[in-house]
C-alpha cells in the first residue's frame, strides 16, 4: 500500500477501517501526535482498554517484549492497542519486521516515529508499507500554514478569513502545536460557530489588529509613507512581539512573487495563483503592488531585504537597533 495522506488515515480511522499497524514517521509531531491521540481516545472503550490497550515509549522499551505483546490476542473486545510513543528511540526496532511478515490481525500496532523520516531501505519500513499504513509527516511550507489554520478553525466549528489566518501564521511560526494550543484558548472565550475576527484575535492572542505585519504589507503595496511609519514605529516599541527576523521574510516573499508576477505573460487569475502558491483571492494584491513598482525596483528591494536580514545579524552593523534597521529598509523600498 502506498503512504497515506493525513486526511486519508483519519478518514479511515472515523470509519472504524483499521490495520494490523500504523507506522507515523517525520518531521512534523504535530500531525504524528493527531493520529496517535485519536487511535488512543477512540478504538477502545473505557472498559476494553483496562485490558487491551498498551502505552509504551521507545526509550524504555525492548524490541522483543513488543512482540510478544502483540501476539497477545484481546480479552472482551475485537482489538488490542498498543501504541509506541517516541519510537526513533527504540533499539533494534527493524526486528519488528519479522512480526509485520505476519502479524495479528486483532492487534493494532502504532509506532509514532516523531522529528525524522524512516528509512524506506529499511526491512520495517518495507513491511509496515505491505502490511499497514505508513504516514510521513512533513513540516508544511510556510505558504501552507494560513490554509492549515483555516481548515482547523472549520475543524473545531468556527470560521476565519485568510487575512487573519494570515496574520496568525506570521506572528506564531510554523509551530502547528503552538499554533493549535493558541485557537484552542481562543475558541474557550467565544461563541461556537463565530468567526474569528482581528479584534478576537487582538483580545486573546495579543497581536494588534491596525499593526501587523499584514497591514505593513498594505501600506507598502499603496505606497503610503505614514502608514509605513507608523506601523514601523510600532514595531520599534515592541521588538519582542514584532522581531525583524519575522517581517524580513514576509516582506522577501511577497516582493519576491512580485517579481515573478511580472514575468508572467497573458495568465488567468487561477494560474497565477498556482504559480505564485497563493489563493486566487490574493493575486489583486500583487498586481497592484506590480503596478506601484517597476521592476528593477523590485530587484532592488529583494537585495535590501536580503542586506538587512544580514545586518540584523549582526553583519556589517555596528549597534543598530532592529527598529532602525526596519525604518531605513522600509524608507528605501518607498523611495525610488
Amino acid at each position: 500500500m502506498p503512504e497515506q495522506k493525513f486526511d486519508d488515515v483519519l478518514k479511515d480511522l472515523k470509519n472504524k477501517i483499521y490495520y494490523p499497524v500504523y507506522l507515523l514517521a517525520g518531521n512534523e509531531a504535530f500531525f504524528i501526535d493527531e493520529l496517535t491521540n485519536f487511535i488512543d481516545d477512540n478504538i477502545l472503550n473505557s472498559m476494553e482498554k483496562e485490558f487491551n490497550q498498551t502505552i509504551v515509549y521507545g526509550l524504555d522499551s525492548n524490541v522483543f517484549d513488543l512482540i510478544s505483546m502483540a501476539r497477545r490476542f484481546p480479552m472482551m473486545a475485537n482489538h488490542q492497542v498498543l501504541i509506541v510513543r517516541e519510537a526513533q528511540h527504540l533499539k533494534e526496532s527493524d526486528k519488528l519486521a519479522e512480526y509485520l511478515k505476519n502479524p495479528l490481525k486483532s492487534t493494532i500496532l502504532v509506532l509514532a516515529y516523531k522529528h525524522k523520516s524512516l528509512d524506506k531501505r529499511t526491512k520495517l519500513y518495507k513491511q509496515a508499507k505491505e502490511k499497514g499504513v505508513v504516514f510521513n509527516s512533513l513540516r508544511l511550507w510556510d505558504n501552507q500554514v494560513p490554509i492549515w489554520i483555516e481548515k482547523r478553525i472549520s475543524s473545531l466549528g468556527y470560521t476565519i478569513d485568510f487575512r487573519e489566518s494570515f496574520i496568525l501564521a506570521e506572528y506564531l511560526g510554523a509551530d502547528l502545536a503552538k499554533i493549535d494550543n493558541e485557537l484552542k484558548k481562543m475558541c474557550l472565550n467565544i461563541s461556537p460557530g463565530s468567526r474569528i475576527t482581528d479584534t478576537l484575535i487582538e483580545e486573546n492572542v495579543g497581536i494588534s489588529k491596525d499593526y501587523n505585519v499584514f497591514e505593513l504589507l498594505q501600506a507598502l503595496i499603496k505606497r503610503d509613507v505614514m502608514k509605513a511609519n507608523r506601523i514601523v514605529n510600532y514595531f520599534a516599541a515592541n521588538p519582542k512581539e514584532n522581531s525583524i527576523f519575522m517581517v524580513l521574510p514576509v516582506m522577501h516573499n511577497f516582493f519576491f512573487r512580485t517579481m515573478v508576477l511580472s514575468q508572467l505573460k497573458n495568465k488567468e487569475p487561477r494560474e497565477i495563483a498556482a504559480k505564485l502558491s497563493i489563493k486566487p483571492s490574493l493575486v489583486g494584491q500583487y498586481q497592484q503592488a506590480l503596478g506601484q513598482y517597476r521592476v528593477m525596483k523590485l530587484a532592488s528591494i529583494i537585495e535590501e531585504i536580503k542586506n538587512y536580514d544580514l545586518k540584523a545579524k549582526g553583519l556589517g552593523n555596528v549597534n543598530a537597533s532592529q527598529g532602525e534597521l526596519l525604518r531605513e529598509l522600509t524608507y528605501k523600498i518607498l523611495h525610488d
